[in-house]
């Protein structure tokens, strides 16, 4: 707040960590660095400079003591956050994987407890799954949903769908550490459609997949698998426009990327009731059904549920289609998102 009573413009944001690669995060920083910069606001990556107005944290960073820093100066943080590492205390994933999972979520909890000014979460089932076990924070938060850029996620193209073969996508961003668990659902959900409903399907598979996994599930599929890897942005937007349904196979997800942009290209949704994907897939988006147990424990799900879901949305793609475009042109807009960031900062 300035002397005369007005709201601080903010002119620049620090974005920590600094991320490479792929994933969630890597995309959101793109994304968002991309709403910022149309609004004028300037983006660094370093604690060490000194012209920032805020700092926003991509969900945890090693740089606690610069972080006290930071705050001891009144500059503010704010923290992003989805979820909790979970699956590697029901899976086994590795000693190494294990006590990286641990560590990392000991990095979220002391940040959102001690050090952040304000929380954003990334879907209402975030925000539970932390308050119910962490207790709730002292200081204000919001649930602002993942945000994409609906001029160039769009449908055009999806006329060119095969009529021939019906397209499941998968998307994920590395199918190791206990998410392959989802591959292994993808792959009885298209045997299913082929054996018992008489499909002719396929499995498109976008995301990081090692050498032994791909011949595991290739001698295990009815269908044919087409392993796409790592994928770029401008390919996932051509591989949702080809596909008849996406299945989100992340299990207890806070607010998946790939559900967003799917929707935002016209692609409908099926899956499992777990995590924020009913408070993201409503309207007619697609389907979302019960899982038959319980996810947190990783019970077998209801694969002829999802297969029946999943029939639905192929025997009416077109509405379905339609009612995904309209539900992300309604809720996932990237400067509607931008703006929300922005006022958690005033």
């Amino acid at each position: 707040m300035e002397k005369d009573g007005s709201v601080k413009k903010t002119k620049c944001l620090c974005l920590v960590p600094k991320v490479h690669g792929t994933g969630g995060m890597v995309s959101f920083q793109k994304k968002f660095t991309a709403g910022l910069k149309t609004r004028g606001v300037d983006v660094c990556t370093d604690l060490e400079e000194s012209h920032y107005d805020g700092v926003l944290v991509i969900g945890g960073t090693r740089q606690i003591p610069q972080l006290r820093n930071v705050k001891n100066k009144g500059i503010p943080i704010i923290q992003r956050l989805n979820g909790m590492n979970w699956i590697h205390r029901k899976k086994y994933t590795g000693i190494k994987h294990f006590f990286r999972a641990e560590y990392g979520n000991i990095v979220l909890s002391t940040i959102r407890s001690r050090i952040a000014d304000g929380i954003v979460y990334q879907s209402k089932f975030s925000r539970e799954w932390w308050e119910r076990k962490h207790g709730p924070t002292k200081v204000p938060n919001v649930v602002v949903h993942n945000g994409i850029d609906l001029s160039k996620y769009k449908p055009k193209g999806s006329l060119s769908l095969s009529k021939e073969t019906v397209r499941i996508q998968l998307v994920e961003g590395n199918f190791g550490g206990g998410y392959e668990i989802g591959l292994e659902t993808a792959v009885k959900l298209v045997n299913l459609l082929s054996t018992e409903h008489d499909l002719h399907v396929e499995l498109a598979v976008a995301g990081k997949t090692s050498a032994d996994l791909k011949m595991e599930w290739n001698e295990k599929s009815e269908v044919p698998i087409l392993w796409h890897g790592y994928v770029s942005p401008e390919q996932i937007i051509e591989l949702n426009r080809s596909a008849h349904l996406l299945f989100a196979s992340d299990t207890n997800a806070a607010c998946p990327n790939s559900v967003i942009e799917a929707l935002a290209c016209g692609l409908p949704v099926v899956s499992f009731d777990t995590g924020a994907l009913k408070e993201l897939v409503t309207d007619g988006a697609g389907q979302i059904v019960d899982y038959g147990g319980d996810p947190w424990k990783l019970d077998p799900p209801d694969v002829e549920a999802l297969a029946k879901a999943a029939l639905e949305v192929i025997d009416n793609n077109k509405k379905y289609r339609k009612a995904a475009r309209k539900r992300a042109e309604q809720a996932f807009d990237l400067d509607k998102m931008t703006e929300a960031y922005l006022d958690a900062f005033k």
